[in-house]
């Protein structure tokens, strides 16, 4: 798949791993500064690559991941949700439109049958719909029979609410949760279904994990905002956003190496019009990466 960089996509794009299917759909996009976004990196490199509006901002998207694996449904991620107040719709150019449940029941997926939620981390873009506040203010869970899961080293510092990065963490999108034992805190590296894993991921937050699936001699890894898009490719190239961007480097750097050796199928997290792809070591220049759409 690949789009007009300036046309929004929402899904469903859908492929095989092995003998699981996997399925992208967004809870459509969102627009982030685009110095933000890049961090470092100057605006003169980043904008061949990534079009900004008149306020420099980046169209990103919100992808979550559909994992039919092992007789379960797993849900990777779950954009923004619907309980985003106005003023934080307009300060962080969340689409209105807020239909992602009604979207996944279209493309085939009841909420109700979702075995597995997995959460990256507790970012407000990754976990928003984790739950729905009723009319009566009360928050439910928006995948009531699933088993929901993060890091414990993610939730806690969620809950420290630290003056760089609080305005990221949304308490009801995670701690009713946890209040009723229906997400469980992991701790490091866990197989949480045979051939599917997570593995730790520090750099962007000291909880961030991955999602590595492997199924019939065949790998996909959703790496989160490790690595937010295909624009993002150069280990150096990391989001002003990032607690700790050394880690974020050297990370990236080895799952790259690993994923261009190993032929993993890269899913991303933020990327407006690339779903997924391959990549591989440019022969001509050490420890860069060419990136081959899917």
């Amino acid at each position: 798949m690949n789009q007009d960089r300036n046309q929004e996509w929402t899904g469903p794009f859908t492929r095989r791993c092995g003998e699981a299917e996997l399925t992208v759909l967004t809870d459509r996009t969102y627009f982030l500064d685009g110095g933000a976004f890049f961090g470092v990196v100057p605006k003169p490199l980043w904008s061949r690559h990534a079009p900004s509006d008149e306020r420099n901002r980046v169209r990103s998207g919100l992808n979550s991941l559909l994992v039919r694996h092992a007789g379960k449904l797993v849900l990777v991620e779950t954009g923004c949700g619907n309980k985003l107040t106005p003023k934080q719709m307009e300060n962080w150019g969340v689409d209105p439109r807020r239909d992602f449940l009604e979207r996944m029941r279209a493309a085939g997926f009841d909420p109700a049958a979702v075995d597995l939620v997995i959460n990256t981390h507790l970012h407000y873009d990754h976990c928003g719909w984790n739950t729905l506040r009723t009319g009566d203010g009360a928050i439910v869970p928006a995948f009531p029979n699933a088993q929901y899961c993060v890091q414990r080293a993610e939730w806690e510092h969620a809950r420290e609410q630290h003056e760089r990065d609080r305005v990221s963490y949304l308490s009801d999108n995670y701690d009713p949760l946890v209040a009723s034992g229906q997400m469980a805190l992991l701790e490091g590296e866990r197989e949480l279904l045979p051939g599917l894993s997570v593995m730790p991921l520090p750099g962007h937050t000291r909880g961030l994990q991955g999602v590595l699936l492997r199924s019939g001699g065949e790998s996909a890894c959703y790496m989160s905002d490790l690595m937010p898009t295909h624009w993002h490719l150069q280990p150096s190239w990391v989001m002003a956003f990032d607690l700790f961007p050394l880690e974020t480097v050297e990370n990236k750097r080895k799952l790259l190496e690993q994923a261009a050796r190993e032929h993993w199928l890269l899913a991303f997290t933020h990327d407006p019009g690339q779903a997924w792809g391959y990549v591989e070591e440019n022969r001509g220049q050490r420890g860069k990466f060419d990136f081959t759409a899917a």
